[in-house]
């Protein structure tokens, strides 16, 4: 099952990439009000590419054997990511006002962040670890 790796990471690094583009535009459409939030293909295409982004993220997880109870950056990067989760939901549907829904989407965005260095760190300290280093 390891031959799978690299091609799974990939896709895995491919839907990372077009969650976070789907959720800039869907945020920006929000605050703007624009109704081409209502389109369609904008309330299914996002929700597709996450479940499969986390789909590959379970695969690349039982493939390597690393599971958050042993490995703290991947719990912290779980804790994140529901916390992107919560914060987008505010960002695009759940806030009341413009400026409620662009503070929370500046906050998930820095969630995103955070999560991409626990992955590249591997360490919970995200991106501190890596500066640090430097």
């Amino acid at each position: 099952m390891l031959e799978y790796y690299l091609p799974i990471k990939h896709l895995h690094l491919l839907t990372v990439t077009l969650s976070l583009a789907f959720f800039v535009v869907r945020a920006v459409w929000s605050v703007r009000q624009s109704p081409l939030l209502q389109r369609r293909w904008v309330k299914v295409l996002p929700h597709l590419n996450d479940t499969l982004l986390l789909t590959f993220g379970v695969l690349l997880m039982a493939m390597l054997s690393m599971w958050p109870h042993q490995h703290p950056w991947l719990a912290a990067k779980l804790v994140a990511l529901l916390l992107y989760i919560g914060l987008g939901t505010v960002a695009i549907k759940r806030g009341r006002s413009p400026v409620t829904r662009a503070v929370a989407a500046v906050a998930a965005l820095a969630a995103f962040a955070y999560m991409v260095g626990a992955a590249v760190a591997h360490h919970p300290l995200s991106w501190l670890v890596i500066l640090s280093a430097g």
